[in-house]
């Protein structure tokens, strides 16, 4: 760096550097524009096929029929738009950095300028409450502690040193001798070295791995762009063989494009947009209600279509608040209750719960660990603030459950000296004069460290010598708690006149005990992955932990079982970046926790898991996370605790930071794809039984049954309202117990296509009946057939959205009234057709006339008939091969 360590850089020095390497800024994460959120409203096809039929109206002077099918496709875009605006992050916290000042050493004076104008190679001084504003070489220490959470994802704060790291290439986690931007200093004081700065810091690699990461086309945008390739290619057939047709028959060509105008407007379902786009809105609403809220439409039935969640530990899968979970005192040890910092709980030993007010041992063993502590914990009604290190907070927190006031404790035990804590001593200490005792030193750190320097050890008459057999059983007591993964303290104390910072270890050091930590899982985390596992989804978790926690705690959580019982392995993430692509892929499968990663690890395993096949499900709260986030096929993040740069990256927020959120809404996604299919199979059959009813009455050389106003009349009003019912269908029983989807599957399958296809020529026949009816009866009043086969076809297509509840399930069963959506929108259509001949006004727009009962009696039966039909057809399935239930449509 070519600086001075005592006077910093000289001269002109900083602002040549500046030139070179720019200020000290990351360079700006753009949010999506409202007008690129506008746009993308236009991508699928079938609004592309919208427009050609709005132009090719339009062309033919149906100034009418261009403006119903725009006012569809504005209207969808204009829903689109709102529902994504309103879900749009405004803030990105890449974009929005305070402008901090700092203390920088330059021409050997201590002097403040801001962040942005720091350079490398400047000298920073760094004290407790300061955020790094810079990454750099730590080159004077005392007792540095760094809270780096938000960039590692590691709850347990970070000692910081001066020395040199022997591991040619560490982890981000374990380069101890290293600073980084954003990261908070919790207690102690020293300097750094500024060795990069901007965007070539660690903070601004994640920003460009983010910014460099697109995001894949959602499933369900997938299925609907083949569905619209499908739509397209039969428009084309259709018009070919129309002109064929008209061709042969020497038919006029104006006759021929009101013709091909009709089979367009018949073949695409202009409801089919309206009615997708409202219905990923009502499910972004309601999962907005269960504490999900998603940023953009398709990431609503993304959501239901996971086959991966691979999921962050601290702050997703824990409660990132450390937490004493054991005391071992004497020859006992003693559980703690409670989970994080509110003061909830208490203790407990083999003989059950314990008041431990009057337990001399354990009172002193929490005394020590409240007076050799600097956080400081404040309890409100909503929530508990912390200041400094966690470990230390959850020594605080389990003196206050055994009674102790860590306030009016410090207060009779003024501190008047300490030793911070360093990688070389492993111990912290500190020495208190009450005005009525003797002085007392206490000291916390490494329990081996702790036993070496301790003679005695508390005991129930009051102290004695700590033999070599009860060292040998305070190192096993040690050992069991490191191997539950917890996070292990030893404490000592002594009473002595003054502190001798040349011999800490002279005197008599008194053990007081071991206490166990842990950064507690969330409650509901177990049975969300149970859950997971039950719908045939696999959770991976990604951790910073070192491999033996990691494993602990997929054990604990039960990720470490695949949905057969058999075993999954915990890795190390670097093992498996350096693997070959046959062992990798052979890995990922094998492999349910990979520990040590970092956030490149993390981007590497979700784009693995992509290229395999899966739809991935990305949670986590760091900006560590954020690359991760943006590249899974749905990203979430957590609301309450997660950093801005995580929630920007994200497709979904949990506003509670609740893992079983997760699962909620995964079972939201997938009734929501159920219900597209309902509404899919109910659409495309009725725009099916339009086609064939003209396409058909053409080839029979009859009138046309229906004009292009009628035909958008159907498909705009009395088929819409009966699809958004669908898109409102409760939950079938056992939606989260099914496998999820494959990825590349077609939203038609052949199963719902052949359904489609014999229900589309039904409804048709039932229509071409009715309209033939009408031919015989009124030969000189073809308007009064066509209003006939109006009509048929309107009701028929109502009553059909009982059948297109279930491919399989009867409609006539106890679910028949679960769906109040269905029967009001049902109500609503038979008022708005009946209006068609009854409301002069929409009789001339629409060229229908009155009918008379006779007529409405050939109507009904017509309409009834595929009703009965397809009753019929279920029975007779469910009589051969037994009913299968309602199929996951």
């Amino acid at each position: 760096m070519n600086s001075d360590l005592s006077l910093g850089l000289a001269g002109n020095e900083p602002d040549e550097r500046r030139q070179r390497w720019g200020n000290n800024q990351i360079k700006r994460l753009p949010g999506r524009p409202a007008l690129r959120i506008a746009l993308d409203q236009f991508k699928s096809l079938i609004v592309v096929l919208l427009l050609i039929a709005t132009g090719l109206a339009y062309w033919m002077d149906g100034i009418l029929e261009a403006m119903m099918i725009l006012v569809v496709v504005l209207l969808n875009a204009a829903i689109g738009f709102f529902t994504e605006w309103k879900a749009q992050r405004t803030l990105i916290s890449l974009q929005e950095q305070d402008i901090r000042l700092c203390r920088v050493i330059r021409d050997g004076r201590e002097q403040r300028i801001s962040t942005v104008d720091l350079v490398p190679g400047d000298l920073i001084t760094l004290n407790a409450g300061d955020r790094m504003p810079a990454d750099g070489r730590i080159v004077v220490s005392h007792g540095l502690q760094v809270d780096e959470s938000a960039l590692t994802g590691e709850s347990v704060s970070v000692e910081k040193v001066s020395s040199s790291l022997m591991e040619p290439d560490p982890a981000l986690g374990d380069r101890v001798n290293m600073g980084f931007m954003e990261t908070l200093v919790i207690s102690g004081h020293g300097r750094m070295l500024v060795t990069a700065t901007g965007s070539r810091t660690e903070l601004g690699k994640i920003g460009r791995l983010i910014d460099e990461t697109s995001k894949r086309i959602s499933p369900l945008d997938r299925r609907l762009q083949r569905l619209g390739a499908a739509l397209a290619g039969i428009v084309a057939v259709l018009c070919v063989v129309m002109v064929v047709a008209g061709t042969l028959r020497a038919m006029p060509f104006i006759q021929m494009l009101q013709i091909a105008l009709s089979l367009a407007i018949a073949a695409v379902p202009e409801g089919l947009l309206a009615v997708s786009t409202m219905t990923l809105a009502i499910g972004m609403q309601r999962m907005a209600r269960k504490g999900a809220l998603i940023r953009n439409l398709a990431a609503v039935e993304t959501l239901g279509s996971a086959t991966v969640i691979c999921t962050d530990k601290t702050g997703t899968l824990t409660r990132n608040e450390m937490t004493v979970e054991m005391l071992v005192v004497g020859n006992r040890s003693l559980s703690v209750t409670g989970s994080g910092y509110k003061v909830e709980g208490g203790f407990s030993g083999p003989e059950g719960a314990l008041d431990v007010r009057a337990d001399e041992l354990v009172i002193n063993l929490l005394r020590v660990g409240a007076l050799c502590n600097d956080a400081k914990v404040t309890h409100a009604a909503d929530q508990d603030v912390v200041l400094g290190d966690p470990t230390e907070a959850a020594l605080i927190v389990a003196a206050e459950k055994a009674g102790i006031d860590p306030v009016a404790l410090k207060a009779r035990y003024p501190r008047v000296a300490e030793v911070p804590f360093s990688t070389e001593t492993k111990w912290m200490m500190t020495e208190h004069c009450p005005a009525d005792l003797p002085p007392v030193e206490c000291a916390k750190g490494a329990p081996l460290r702790i036993l070496e320097l301790s003679e005695y050890e508390t005991w129930h008459e009051g102290s004695r010598l700590l033999t070599a057999e009860r060292r040998q059983w305070w190192q096993d007591a040690n050992a069991r708690l490191a191997g539950k993964a917890l996070r292990v303290l030893g404490f000592s104390y002594r009473e002595k006149t003054t502190l001798d910072r040349r011999d800490e270890a002279a005197g008599h050091w008194v053990f007081a005990g071991l206490v166990g930590m842990i950064d507690p899982l969330r409650d509901e985390a177990c049975s969300a992955i149970a859950l997971c596992r039950e719908a045939g989804i696999a959770t991976v978790m990604i951790t910073g932990d070192q491999v033996a926690t990691a494993r602990v705690i997929a054990s604990r959580l039960g990720i470490d079982r695949s949905a057969d019982g058999s075993s999954l392995e915990t890795v190390h993430a670097q093992v498996l970046m350096q693997s070959d692509p046959e062992c990798f892929k052979r890995l990922l499968s094998q492999t349910a926790v990979f520990a040590r990663a970092e956030p490149g690890h993390k981007l590497q395993i979700v784009r693995a898991f992509q290229q395999l096949g899966h739809v991935v499900a990305m949670t986590g709260d760091g900006v560590n996370d954020a690359p991760a986030l943006r590249q899974a096929d749905i990203g979430i993040a957590m609301g309450l605790n997660g950093t801005d740069v995580a929630r920007q990256s994200a497709d979904m927020v949990i506003t509670d930071d609740n893992f079983a959120t997760i699962v909620q809404a995964v079972e939201q996604g997938r009734m929501l794809y159920a219900n597209i299919i309902h509404f899919v199979h109910y659409l495309l059959s009725c725009n099916l039984a339009e086609l064939l009813t003209v396409f058909l009455a053409i080839m029979f050389g009859w009138p046309l049954p229906l004009t292009a106003l009628q035909i958008l009349w159907l498909n705009m009003i009395t088929d819409i309202f009966p699809a958004l019912a669908l898109a409102l269908e409760p939950s079938a029983p056992g939606v989260m117990q099914r496998r999820p989807r494959a990825p590349d599957s077609a939203l038609l399958t052949p199963q719902l296509m052949l359904l489609i296809a014999w229900q589309g020529l039904l409804l048709a026949l039932a229509t071409l009946v009715a309209f033939y009816v009408g031919l015989r009866w009124y030969p000189e009043e073809v308007e009064r057939a066509v209003t006939m086969a109006f009509m048929t076809l309107a009701f028929v297509q109502i009553f059909h959205a009982f059948n297109a509840r279930s491919m399989r399930s009867s409609a006539l069963t106890r679910r028949l009234f679960t769906n109040k959506w269905l029967w009001g929108a049902t109500a609503a259509c038979v008022v708005l057709q009946l209006m068609t001949v009854h409301v002069p006004y929409l009789r001339l727009v629409l060229g229908t006339t009155a009918l008379e009962v006779l007529d409405w009696s050939v109507i009904l039966g017509c309409a009834l008939a595929p009703v009965v039909v397809v009753e019929l057809t279920k029975l007779i399935q469910a009589w051969m091969g037994g009913q299968a239930g309602t199929v996951p449509s």
